[in-house]
């Protein structure tokens, strides 16, 4: 065998390389080009921030995809060049590695991973703790209440300061927190409004908490991104940020409409179903939203009996 030979080399002729790199070489170009045909899905998502929590989140992301470059980078760079270098048609090159230990390069091998690691975590800790779904967002106006219940498959949004309700709907002015309180009449859910703040699981039995905030007004989109069933992938409801003003005559028209939401309304709505438009309830039963918990929670439905808030 020829010195310059690997040990397990095939036999390509030179016509049939250069036809298999340009069909490649194609390949990878469409491959290349087709995301750019679905760009505007960037809008809906977390890169078209249009609230605080959102745009942390980008701009954490991006400082991440920053970081990880010099992990890429080298891969990217030095593999078509190892590639090209090595290739079967360059006789003058083969690959015969002399094993042996060397402090550079072991230094290159774990020092820079370290480094990346450890800035990584520093960022992760101090973003992670920013970004507590829990933690009140600081502003000078007071947050909006709101108690959202995940339905099949459908969202229960309770206003309780307020006193109305509304079904696939999520209205509160631009520019004002809202503290979101979320339980599940059903399995486990996922809320997630892309462009205002990250997921959170809404479960029965218990709650859990999201604060978010729009920068300006808008309609936004929201959904339930847990798989539980057949009719999942369209519950999705609408998320408006309105003016002031506009948020005053949403909460008059919903109160003009006359619906009552009590127990009987809430047995209905919990029935596996679509809804075609969103609903609005004028009034809601006092301690709703503590009796749906207590469906799935007996002893927490015991100790506040019929008088819970």
């Amino acid at each position: 065998m020829p010195e310059t030979a690997l040990p397990y080399t095939l036999s390509v002729g030179r016509g049939s390389w250069d036809r298999s790199v340009a069909r490649l070489a194609s390949s990878s170009a469409v491959f290349a080009l087709l995301p750019l045909g679905g760009c505007s899905v960037l809008d809906h998502g977390m890169l078209g921030a249009a609230g605080p929590i959102a745009d942390q989140t980008r701009s954490l992301f991006l400082l991440v995809c920053a970081i990880l470059v010099f992990v890429a980078a080298p891969v990217l760079l030095l593999t078509p060049i190892f590639a090209w270098h090595y290739r079967l048609s360059n006789t003058k090159s083969a690959y015969r590695p002399q094993w042996g230990f060397n402090w550079p390069l072991e230094g290159l091998i774990w020092i820079p991973p370290t480094i990346i690691v450890v800035v990584l975590a520093v960022f992760l800790w101090r973003d992670t703790h920013a970004l507590d779904p829990y933690k009140p967002l600081a502003s000078r106006h007071s947050p909006i209440e709101v108690q959202a219940v995940a339905l099949d498959w459908k969202w229960l949004f309770i206003y309780p300061e307020e006193g109305v309700a509304s079904v696939d709907e999520l209205a509160f002015p631009a520019g004002r927190p809202v503290c979101l309180t979320l339980t599940s009449g059903t399995v486990m859910q996922s809320f997630f409004v892309p462009r205002l703040a990250g997921q959170i699981y809404a479960m029965a039995g218990m709650t859990t908490q999201l604060n978010l905030a729009a920068d300006a007004p808008g309609r936004f989109r929201g959904e339930n991104t847990q798989f539980n069933g057949t009719g999942f992938q369209n519950q999705k409801f609408a998320v408006l940020a309105q003016s002031d003003d506009d948020y005053a005559s949403w909460i008059a028209r919903a109160r003009a409409g006359g619906r009552t939401l009590d127990p009987a309304a809430y047995a209905v709505l919990a029935t596996r179903s679509i809804q075609a438009e969103p609903i609005l309830f004028g009034s809601v039963a006092p301690g709703l939203f503590r009796s749906i918990l207590g469906q799935n929670d007996p002893g927490l439905h015991a100790a506040h009996g019929h008088h819970a808030p």
